[in-house]
């Protein structure tokens, strides 16, 4: 899983932007990322035509249509789907402005309705005002905006709810709370703001017509300390439920989201955040109610060099070696997206040539599926190319390939070959090759009938 976030596009042509994204994503692939998030909606803008709001100034200057038009998220759900790879929709759901005097693009939602929004002294930003009803719906209009038009696999919501805290600044909901705060402490209230929001995206995405996307958060990497709360983890850092407002572990025991990714983006000896403390933490607090992936930092885990007794020069070894002696820990998410392209201190070379070496299939959501997954019919070869009929309610298909036909093992993920949602690919070695139908959800079908290539 990998994080793409808004670079340079604004300053590039639209032919620019589109050789820029399909590079990230050819270097993605080669260092063995199976999943994308790519980052839809920044500050309230989108990188997709909307008539909810503009389009994102990381994408274009006033709120204005690409020239020559494209759309960024259904190029990137195309490419990232023909490599076999997932896209997950990346939004920023409070967040309005990203500077203190900056002019929002006409037809933006803050001129029609100012008082729905807030200006945090604390940074000088502006945000949608959590506490409002409206806000929230608007909100879940905009995922189901996404989840109804776009094939993509996931909605994802970073760490981002209240801000943090800056300047040593209160947020401004007063108002707010006296309207809605029913006697409730204030810190509890904004609690249930945000879990209402939640609640809200989860059911949305459910009652569409694409119940399987997921629904994931990449949350501050710490939940409470031990100091705050004894199920806390052993850290003293900023606290997400005390600082951000974000009851994440209610989100994962309610069945609210089906994937966390906290991130631990710290050495693994820090003294306020240890990320070899956090992961087990994470595992334990979370597992299994949904889905667990650990949010790397590229930079500092290449940077640092690992603990003793290790030698090794840099933490990248040790950190992946945690996450898969875990069995609550499902994969990593390596952040940010350039930092791996740019090969930062050889992070892609190590993981295209050992760690990521061959295809790993995305976790499935079984709770998720239909159920009603065929497999491929009809495998067959001629000349070079490998081909097959469609089954019905398949995604993706995953090609496999095995030196004989009693060596037929599916649980091996080296013999994949290609993960493809077409239905032929081009072929060049000798053996058994065997496809299998993946589902929206990740389910893989029973394997088709074996072909000989000699």
């Amino acid at each position: 899983m990998h994080t793409i976030g808004q670079s340079q596009y604004a300053s590039q042509t639209s032919e620019q932007c589109q050789q820029y994204l399909r590079d990230q994503l050819d270097r993605l692939q080669c260092a063995g990322v199976n999943a994308v998030l790519f980052q839809v909606r920044p500050s309230a803008d989108a990188f997709y035509p909307s008539e909810l709001e503009p389009w994102s100034k990381y994408l274009t200057k006033g709120g204005k249509a690409p020239e020559p038009y494209w759309d960024p998220l259904q190029f990137m759900i195309d490419e990232a789907h023909a490599r076999g790879m997932e896209l997950h929709a990346w939004l920023n759901p409070y967040r309005v402005t990203t500077t203190k005097n900056e002019v929002l693009a006409p037809g933006h939602i803050y001129h029609k309705h100012p008082e729905r929004f807030v200006k945090y002294e604390g940074d000088g930003k502006i945000y949608f005002d959590p506490a409002l009803p409206e806000n929230r719906q608007f909100i879940a209009d905009v995922v189901l905006d996404i989840v109804s038009r776009y094939d993509v696999d996931g909605i994802h919501f970073d760490d981002y709810f209240y801000p943090y805290p800056a300047g040593g600044k209160d947020f401004p909901d007063a108002k707010s709370f006296a309207k809605y705060g029913n006697g409730m402490n204030k810190g509890d209230w904004r609690r249930q703001n945000v879990d209402q929001l939640i609640e809200l995206v989860h059911s949305t995405i459910r009652e569409s017509d694409r119940p399987w996307v997921r629904f994931g958060i990449s949350p501050f990497g710490i939940w409470r300390n031990k100091a705050s709360d004894p199920e806390g983890s052993d850290t003293n850092g900023l606290q997400n439920y005390d600082d951000l407002y974000a009851d994440v572990l209610l989100w994962a025991d309610n069945g609210w989201i089906d994937y966390l990714i906290p991130q631990l983006y710290w050495e693994l000896e820090h003294p306020k955040a240890s990320s070899l403390k956090l992961a087990d933490w994470w595992a334990q607090a979370v597992a299994p109610q949904c889905h667990l992936y650990i949010g790397q930092d590229v930079e500092k885990t290449m940077s640092k060099p690992d603990i003793a007794p290790s030698t090794e020069p840099n933490q990248l070894r040790h950190k992946v070696e945690i996450t898969r002696s875990n069995p609550a820990i499902l994969g990593n998410c390596w952040w940010p997206a350039y930092s791996l392209t740019k090969d930062s201190q050889g992070c892609a070379t190590a993981l295209a040539e050992d760690f990521q070496c061959s295809i790993a299939l995305p976790p499935e959501y079984p709770q998720l599926s239909k159920g009603d997954l065929k497999p491929a019919q009809n495998l067959k070869i001629k000349g070079n190319k490998l081909s097959w009929e469609p089954a019905k309610g398949a995604a993706r298909y995953v090609v496999y390939n095995f030196p004989e036909w009693e060596l037929a093992d599916l649980d091996d993920a080296s013999c994949i070959v290609t993960v493809t949602p077409f239905t032929s690919i081009e072929i060049d070695d000798s053996g058994v090759y065997v496809v299998t139908a993946l589902d929206h959800a990740n389910v893989e079908s029973d394997p088709s009938n074996m072909v000989h290539k000699k």
